[in-house]
């Protein structure tokens, strides 16, 4: 381990003290182990998300159309989608904001600083190893984009989750806290030495953690907002306010308790989907990270195919269809029919970006797709819909379904629908 925590009372982190500090962190119900890292499914999801949209941002500084402002332009919805991750990336979205009289971060006016702005995110898609990534955060660092900081590593993560560490104060001072060094926040360079260290502690755990390095730099978020020092009775350098802390431990286990008021309502509707996707004729599948989940005993793996159908199609776009909520595939041939998202709380953007790579890459068909979504987002649905992105689409006929929608109307569409056609009667449309 490189480097040691100074503690209260002089007591410093020792080889042993690492894998217990991680035990606390992994049994922790309600740490960003288990509400993120493993329990999310949005986390999955976004990573296709985010590199689809790191694409439009891409493409849209070489049209010349990113605009020159933070709102409205598609750095905006990367990182929205980024910030609906959990806690971790609470914030990821506030250095980027324009800010006029700082004139901060310099790519919305400066075109020759968004146009580097640009190569560096397609150079970084592009990057196969740690070595060229570090390359291109060193170039663009060498530019001095006023205002423009390690903030962009989080972007990074989402891209090379296996080689790039997220970043935010709570996590430099959870860094700071257990390997005993001060880096600051703003600085490339001590970006890159943190990555170093994080990559380093992470490879000597190994497998006690994972190579996604999402797991550790959620441990150093934990412990430098404090809540391993209350959750596992570890002492800190921190200087917290244990107030303030106690009020953040209370909000934390509020969120979790929403989350899975939440889920259920999400389970309610797969397995409603699933049931109607039965009753008029088609097999089923479910997203692989649902599959074992139950609801009054039933397990909706009991109800869906046990494998995706033999599709000629390239592993990523397998991956990426084996997340998708629901799916309902025709039994007379191995062909998609009908895809079902349901989005909660998360973003919709996200959520109909995913569909809509799932029928852009099946071919020249057109698809009947719906988002699925509780009733009381369904002004942002029709936001989302006005979107240039979503208008005049060949390859996908975007519809949403509100959950009053599905639980009202879910028993008469199964006894009177002959095939998916009668969710057209209930099914909204993307065309205004």
């Amino acid at each position: 381990m490189t480097g040691k925590s100074s503690f209260d009372g002089g007591k410093s982190m020792s080889a042993a003290d690492l894998p217990r500090l991680i035990g606390a962190y992994k049994n922790d119900p309600e740490s960003v182990y288990n509400t993120w890292f493993i329990a999310s499914k949005a986390r999955m999801k976004a990573f296709r998300s985010i590199r689809r949209g790191v694409i439009e941002v891409i493409e849209a500084i070489k049209a010349g159309a990113f605009g020159n402002d933070f709102k409205g332009s598609p750095l905006e919805f990367v990182l929205a989608c980024i910030t609906e991750q959990k806690q971790v990336f609470e914030g990821a979205a506030h250095p980027f904001y324009w800010k006029p009289k700082l004139r901060i971060p310099d790519i919305y006016e400066n075109e020759e600083n968004q146009r580097a702005f640009g190569r560096f995110l397609e150079n970084c898609l592009a990057c196969s190893s740690a070595e060229k990534l570090v390359r291109e955060i060193l170039a663009l660092d060498a530019r001095k984009i006023k205002g423009l900081g390690p903030a962009v590593a989080n972007i990074l993560y989402f891209l090379h989750p296996t080689l790039m560490p997220p970043f935010n104060t709570a996590i430099v001072k959870g860094f700071n806290t257990l390997f005993g060094d001060n880096k600051k926040l703003g600085s490339w360079p001590a970006y890159l030495e943190m990555r170093e260290t994080i990559v380093k502690a992470n490879e000597e755990l190994h497998p006690a953690l994972s190579k996604d390095l999402g797991a550790i730099s959620g441990l150093l978020f934990d412990v430098g907002v404090g809540k391993i020092a209350l959750a596992g009775n570890f002492e800190t350098a921190l200087n917290l306010d244990k107030k303030k802390l106690v009020k953040m431990l209370k909000a934390r286990h509020e969120a979790v308790r929403r989350e899975m008021e939440e889920e259920n309502s999400h389970l309610e509707m797969q397995f409603h989907l699933t049931r109607m996707g039965r009753d008029l004729g088609y097999d089923v599948w479910v997203a692989a990270n649902d599959r074992t989940r139950s609801l009054k005993g039933v397990s909706l793996q009991s109800l869906a195919l046990p494998a995706l159908p033999a599709l000629d199609l390239p592993p990523e776009v397998l991956r990426t269809i084996s997340l998708i909520d629901v799916i309902w595939v025709s039994r007379k041939s191995p062909k998609i029919e009908c895809a079902f998202e349901i989005e909660k709380t998360t973003s919709i953007y996200s959520g109909m970006l995913r569909l809509l790579d799932l029928a852009s890459s099946l071919g020249d068909r057109k698809y009947d797709f719906f988002l699925v979504a509780p009733d009381s987002r369904e002004r942002e649905i029709v936001a989302q819909f006005q979107r240039p992105a979503f208008r005049n689409l060949n390859e996908v006929a975007f519809r949403y379904l509100l959950f009053s929608d599905i639980t009202c109307n879910c028993e008469a569409m199964c006894r009177f629908g002959e095939d998916f056609r009668i969710l057209l009667k209930v099914a909204r449309s993307h065309i205004a």
